[in-house]
């Protein structure tokens, strides 16, 4: 049976992260810690597909395709989902449906208002 709840995979994986953690006597903070490392790491490969894409380092050329960009995107958002599960196992997609809520806010118009964009 397939499961159409991204957030119900995501829990899933933070917890068997969070197991796998404990398992090595990591304590929670510490986990978070390195969660949050590791979510640097994927941001860093996505930069490492554009430049392939783009041909930007001389010695490689064309390294990455825009699909790999595509990819490596999605492995950043799923790192940063998990890493918000593991940080608020009870309301992660509450909490993330309230900032984005919030951060939309600044770039989206209501009801008709015209967008105002801020930092």
């Amino acid at each position: 049976m397939r499961d159409d709840d991204p957030w119900n995979t995501i829990r899933s994986l933070a917890t068997r992260f969070a197991e796998f953690d404990a398992e090595r006597g990591l304590a929670p903070e510490e986990q978070w810690t390195l969660q949050v490392l590791k979510l640097t790491e994927e941001v860093g490969e996505a930069a490492q597909a554009v430049i392939g894409a783009r041909a930007s380092n001389p010695r490689k050329g064309r390294s990455h395709d825009w699909e790999h960009v595509q990819e490596e995107v999605v492995d950043t958002v799923i790192t940063g989902m998990v890493s918000l599960a593991r940080m608020r196992p009870d309301d992660a997609p509450e909490f993330f449906a309230s900032v984005l809520a919030r951060k939309s806010a600044k770039f989206l118009p209501h009801d008709g208002d015209p967008v105002v964009r801020s930092r």
